[in-house]
């Protein structure tokens, strides 16, 4: 356990020291939803300006000539046109940093073509700070109860209703976590688990909410649960602004883990 608290006391000093940078970007919104203009708002707070933003309806202009505007692509759209604005951003020599998910599939795609172009791409299925640190207790809690195979763990996930995918990226992030260090689980399903090797998942769609995520472990005598609660959308708006400034003039692919040096 002093691990772990000792890597969530560095990632949040960490995190303090990404705060006070001074660098200034120019940013591309690919995405001017309810998360881009959240993400909007922290960039301009933070020094920056935005010199594109793309919604579907101004598509066509996303182009390699206006892409050149920008120092760095912030993009959160929708799986259907994630990995064509990727491929766009590569082309055009821009690095991209996405919170899109739903298009996973897609990755290794994605990743030979960011190689090909040597463009600089950093993917997070969640920005939020407190999200990362759930998983690192995520990933602690499945090593500890690999020893007590008396507890069947599943997850419930709850989101607006206007989320498309389901379960949602980060629901996918714990549950691959749990699965690599679990021998009891070898998939995932948000169907009804056909076998006790399979982690079920239950994406619930209500309202408003901007993200829930419920990790129980069960037994006949108790339960132990961990919960993490989206207030609103800022925290992963900060979070991806933090990741465009890291990956401002850089080449290669990275996440969160690289950004918190968790």
């Amino acid at each position: 356990m002093g691990g772990l608290i000792n890597n969530l006391i560095f990632a949040f000093q960490n995190v303090e020291g990404l705060y006070h940078q001074s660098i200034i970007m120019k940013i591309a919104l690919i995405g001017y939803g309810k998360m881009g203009k959240e993400i909007e708002q922290i960039a301009l707070g933070r020094g920056h300006s935005i010199v594109l933003k793309i919604d579907v309806q101004n598509q066509d202009e996303l182009t390699i000539e206006k892409l050149a505007e920008a120092d760095v692509a912030i993009e959160f759209t929708g799986p259907e046109t994630a990995v064509n604005n990727y491929l766009k951003c590569f082309e055009g020599g821009v690095p991209v940093v996405s919170g899109t998910t739903g298009w996973l599939a897609h990755k290794p795609e994605v990743e030979n073509a960011c190689s090909n172009h040597q463009g600089c791409f950093f993917y997070a299925s969640n920005f939020s700070l407190g999200v990362n640190i759930f998983f690192a207790l995520n990933k602690y809690l499945a090593k500890t109860m690999k020893a007590f195979p008396d507890y069947d763990v599943t997850m419930t996930e709850v989101h607006h209703t206007q989320k498309l995918d389901a379960p949602s990226g980060t629901a996918i992030t714990l549950a691959d976590d749990i699965i690599a260090l679990s021998d009891a689980k070898t998939k995932w399903t948000i169907s009804s688990p056909e076998s006790n090797n399979e982690l079920h998942i239950n994406p619930l769609r209500e309202g408003t909410v901007p993200g829930i995520h419920t990790i129980k472990y069960d037994s006949e005598v108790d339960f132990i649960e961990i919960t993490h609660s989206a207030y609103n959308r800022k925290g992963f708006a900060i979070g991806a602004v933090l990741a465009a400034e890291y990956s401002a003039g850089k080449k290669g692919i990275y996440s969160m883990s690289d950004l918190l040096n968790f």
